[in-house]
């Protein structure tokens, strides 16, 4: 149920929330997040390793952040790694089944898997780059550049055959190179195994709120060692997802009635491996694809934002979502004796298409050029083919000075094309009288290939003073050099027909400093400086928006304590940071036509804290939290845009504005506990509550104009952000499992809560019919699900 709240009374709800799950996490013995933490057999070995079904060992999670393996306890940023066996648990398919149990990282989906928005803490995409950067293994995956829509379409891999995910919060920029600014999502990916062979299968079946259909899945892997220095890896997975959104249009054209946002998502992996006496070498190709029917989008009231028949939505055109990600990889390891070399080479190719029905948006259009009321949508394809190389030197780990020497290339070459018919309502062609019948049924039709090269040069080192004080530093220098053309071969109020081109060309420094003091055998203190950068390009050619975008830079100031003590069944971290935000690219709408600006200067505060409790063997208990205090410190540049007697000025964000769709607060608490059964099964039993702040959707919008007259006039109209309510959810899991088999059974959101992951209002943009609905992602509705497993 939506409930609208003063300022006053949501201030109250937060310190209600947060007081209570201290309180409760207090009463559990300081909980933590079990999702940051990966298992080791604890339980029965054999039946506790193969059944999946283990307890934790909370001091002994490796992580790959800064580039080799390290103690997550003994690295110097904020790290959350989720093994795969929470994932399993969980059935977590998609970021927004994880997301919330991760502290400083939010997750705004669009209706299916492969639409996500990423940030964290607070660096919130305000243009079409992202702010996140997203690495499988040793490789960047998704464009740097501002033509491919990163920021709307981050990789939200099927994980099968997932070893962990690592999400490092904070600028990585040093290491990782563009759009890491904000921090890095890391899907590490299970290696061929010499040693042991094994196949596996498994099925499962789901029940969702409001759909009329099951949803399955299924999967399948194997690994082989084909000799003994030769082995295989191989997987597959589908996913398919049952519709649960039913139509309101009154007379759809190719939409159907009920459930039309059925879809599925599938993964398939090789890995071959070769191990020789000091050099390894993995050559591995992977396919993703999701396809969906619709977005799982409904319809809410514009005032009260309920729900106007519950899952439904006004659908007049289809609009399906495609993506396809073929990825290929190549890395080399060789040990040189002084140091380790490693080559990383990667080509992927990227394909999405998505349709966007914009009938209600230019519904008053046809008419008030005398023509009957008409359909339109927007057909969005996206390429994006893409080829990096890196290569390292770094010294042998466990010296006094560790160092990392390397160097970066990528290459990307997109294509943007965007189409927007306009037919009659039936789908036939549209006719217009005189004198507007040259109009051949196309707003606009508009062609955008792009490149994208960079160049970087990176080093990171750390000197060990003592057995307490260590010091480390890096630096990277980039280079980027952009092309970008649009070509309008058709267009109708919206663009104009023509073709122009840009350029640009850009050197980026990024740099970081990290003390750390070593207080106790387990206690860490640190401090981190970081810098990050948002690489910047030549802009659409618009009037009133300059040519080309500079790269959006910050600086973020960093405390964190990592410690344990109860003989390591209690751990708990907890950070501080600030982030300076500068030259902020931001989307911006003149007259129908996107493009980007160069915008002011923002701040983010926040504070995370992440404990991890094991009271006895086989029980977990977790508690995460993050606060964040993050809005702009200056209004955004005015856009102008002036004619003959006319001056238009346009603002898109003031002064004050929280960044869109980052909550003040959020919080979890998780339980895992195992119990040894008779000979090798076990059993497991948990669950997890996660609580979201509310958040705003936009920043503030100013419209202004000034006509000369005479009389001289002058309007303003200023549109708030809309406010998305705060929500928790309920997830329970609980598994049978023994040497060879796993059963398990799962809900989301048990009590089928209604709350939403994004929000916009569909309203009419040519004429004066204003809003005719709220559009709305519902987080996931309740689903239960059965799994089987088997091992060999």
């Amino acid at each position: 149920m939506h409930k609208q709240h003063t300022p006053q009374t949501s201030s109250a709800m937060r310190r209600r929330s947060l007081t209570t799950a201290i309180a409760f996490s207090l009463a559990l013995g300081m909980a933590g997040p079990v999702l940051a933490q990966e298992s080791s057999a604890d339980a029965p070995a054999d039946g506790a390793a193969s059944g999946r079904t283990q307890a934790t060992d909370l001091d002994a999670v490796t992580v790959t952040a800064n580039k080799r393996e390290e103690n997550i306890r003994e690295v110097a940023t904020a790290i959350t790694k989720i093994g795969e066996q929470q994932l399993e648990n969980f059935n977590a398919t998609q970021m927004t089944d994880y997301a919330s149990y991760v502290p400083g990282l939010q997750v705004q989906s669009s209706g299916t898997p492969g639409q996500s928005q990423v940030s964290m803490r607070g660096i919130a995409p305000l243009s079409a780059g992202s702010t996140v950067g997203t690495y499988i293994d040793e490789t960047p995956v998704g464009s740097s550049s501002l033509y491919q829509a990163a920021t709307l379409f981050a990789l939200d891999l099927l994980p099968y055959d997932v070893e962990a995910i690592e999400v490092l919060r904070g600028p990585q920029g040093t290491l990782y190179g563009a759009g890491a600014m904000g921090g890095l999502i890391k899907y590490t990916m299970r290696r061929p195994d010499l040693a042991d062979t094994e196949f596996r299968v498994g099925a499962g079946v789901s029940s969702t709120e409001g759909a009329d259909d099951l949803g399955f899945n299924y999967r399948l892997g194997m690994n082989v060692p084909l000799s003994e220095t030769f082995a295989l890896r191989a997987s597959y997975s589908r996913n398919d997802l049952a519709g649960y959104v039913d139509n309101l249009d009154p007379d759809p054209i190719d939409v159907g009635r009920e459930d039309i946002n059925e879809g599925s998502q599938s993964s398939a992996r090789v890995a071959l491996l070769w191990q020789g006496e000091s050099t390894r070498v993995q050559l591995s190709a992977m396919r993703q694809d999701v396809d969906s029917d619709n977005n799982a989008i409904i319809a809410l009231d514009p005032v009260s934002h309920d729900p106007i028949d519950g899952l439904s939505n006004f659908v007049h055109l289809n609009e399906p979502f495609e993506k396809t990600l073929d990825y290929y990889a190549l890395t080399v390891d060789w040990d040189a004796g002084f140091a380790d070399f490693v080559s990383a080479t990667s080509y992927s190719d990227t394909h999405t298409f998505l349709r966007s029905d914009q009938t209600l948006t230019y519904a008053t259009l046809s008419p008030a050029l005398g023509g009957p009321v008409a359909s339109a949508s927007l057909e969005n394809t996206l390429d994006l083919q893409q080829f990096t190389q890196e290569f390292r030197l770094q010294s042998k780990a466990g010296q006094p000075f560790e160092w990392l020497l390397g160097t970066f290339y990528s290459k990307e070459d997109g294509k943007n094309h965007q189409f927007v018919p306009m037919t009659a309502m039936d789908g036939g062609p549209l006719q217009l009288p005189p004198p507007f019948d040259f109009f051949d049924g196309v707003l606009g039709n508009i062609y955008m290939p792009s490149t994208y090269e960079e160049t970087a040069l990176f080093a990171n080192g750390a000197y060990k003073f003592n057995e307490r004080f260590k010091l480390g530093a890096g630096v990277r220098f980039s280079r980027n050099d952009q092309e970008f053309t649009q070509n309008v071969t058709q267009g109708f109020f919206l663009v104009s027909p023509g073709v122009t081109s840009n350029s640009s060309s850009e050197d980026v420094f990024t740099w970081s400093i990290t003390p750390q003091f070593q207080l106790t055998p387990d206690t860490l203190v640190y401090g981190k400086v970081a810098t990050g950068y948002q690489p910047g390009g030549p802009n659409s050619v618009t009037p009133g928006l300059p040519p080309a975008v500079d790269s959006s830079t910050l600086t973020s100031y960093e405390l964190g304590l990592k410690t344990a003590f109860a003989d390591n069944r209690v751990l708990l971290d907890l950070v501080a940071y600030q982030i300076d935000w500068e030259d902020i690219q931001v989307a911006s709408l003149v007259n129908g036509v996107s493009g980007l600006v160069n915008g002011g200067q923002a701040t983010s505060r926040g504070i995370e804290l992440a404990t991890t409790f094991r009271p006895v063997d086989g029980l977990t208990l977790g508690f995460n939290a993050a606060y964040n205090d993050a809005s702009l410190d200056e209004n955004f540049p005015t856009i102008v845009v002036t004619a003959p007697g006319v001056r238009q000025e346009l603002n898109t964000g003031l002064k004050g504005d929280r960044m869109p769709y980052v909550p003040d607060l959020t919080w979890s608490l998780t339980a895992d506990y195992y119990l040894p059964l008779s000979g090798s099964w076990g059993a497991s039993f948990g669950g997890g509550v996660r609580w979201v702040d509310d958040r705003t959707n936009a920043t503030t919008q100013r419209e202004a104009l000034f006509l000369d007259g005479p009389p001289a006039m002058s309007f303003e109209v200023i549109t708030p952000p809309l406010e998305i309510d705060s929500y928790y959810a309920l997830d329970l899991y609980a598994a049978l499992s023994n040497d060879n088999w796993t059963l398990r059974a799962y809900m989301k959101n048990v009590t089928d809560e209604r709350a939403y992951s994004t929000m916009n209002d569909v309203a009419d943009q040519v004429g004066a019919a204003g809003t005719h609905h709220t559009a709305a992602t519902p987080i996931q509705p309740r689903m239960f699900g059965l799994e089987v497993d088997y091992r060999f």
